[in-house]
């Protein structure tokens, strides 16, 4: 385990930084807010991290209080890192930082790696009212990328926020959208309703949640 790094600062965003600050902390974050995932897992979806400095970061998140690692019962018997509460509580701070970078997207590089769920966190925030177009109510709802696919637990209270793959249940709703329409909503360029009453998107699904997303 590395040794713990301070700015030695009396100040609250200083003591955030001696936690969270160092590189690719945020991001295992952004993967855990879906909840469990063994390393292996991890690592595939950070693209880029060697395993050593994954496996520090690991250890420092633990140590901080930021996560914890246990084993998984038979058959799975393997070890998982997952959240704690306080881990959680940086959902907010990981989709402001996410607003905020929006602007310096720009056009995806022939070097940029992409997965589907990485558009999780900012509908996510625009879904529960963040943007326009948004504050539909509650629910699981599917997302559809030609990239992959992923679910939303939108309005959830604590555990895990989104996940990678089909939704495990049937969803309250479903959104088929490309990865331009998902890009401009969450910049705010584009508001849902707009989108689906353009056909950019296409909103399935019978319940209440389906429909505010059709009305919305």
């Amino acid at each position: 385990m590395s040794p713990r790094r301070s700015y030695d600062q009396y100040c609250s965003a200083a003591r955030a930084l001696d936690a969270v600050g160092d590189r690719w902390t945020l991001l295992i974050v952004r993967e855990l807010l879906a909840g469990p995932r063994r390393y292996t897992d991890l690592h595939a979806d950070l693209p880029g991290v060697s395993t050593d400095v994954l496996a520090s970061r690991l250890k420092d998140m633990e140590r901080d209080g930021l996560t914890n690692r246990r084993r998984l019962p038979p058959p799975g018997a393997a070890f998982v890192y997952e959240l704690t509460s306080r881990g959680r509580e940086l959902l907010p701070v990981l989709q402001a930082l996410g607003a905020w970078g929006q602007g310096a997207l720009g056009e995806r590089r022939p070097t940029d790696a992409v997965r589907a769920h990485w558009f999780a966190l900012p509908l996510l925030r625009v879904l529960e009212g963040g943007g326009p177009g948004g504050g539909v109510g509650e629910g699981l709802v599917e997302v559809r990328l030609e990239e992959g696919r992923f679910h939303l637990h939108v309005g959830a209270g604590g555990g895990a926020v989104y996940g990678d793959g089909p939704a495990p249940g049937e969803p309250d709703a479903t959104l088929a959208l490309d990865a331009d329409t998902c890009t401009a909503i969450s910049r705010g360029e584009s508001a849902v309703a707009d989108a689906v009453r353009d056909g950019r998107i296409e909103v399935g699904g019978d319940g209440p949640l389906a429909k505010a997303l059709r009305e919305a």
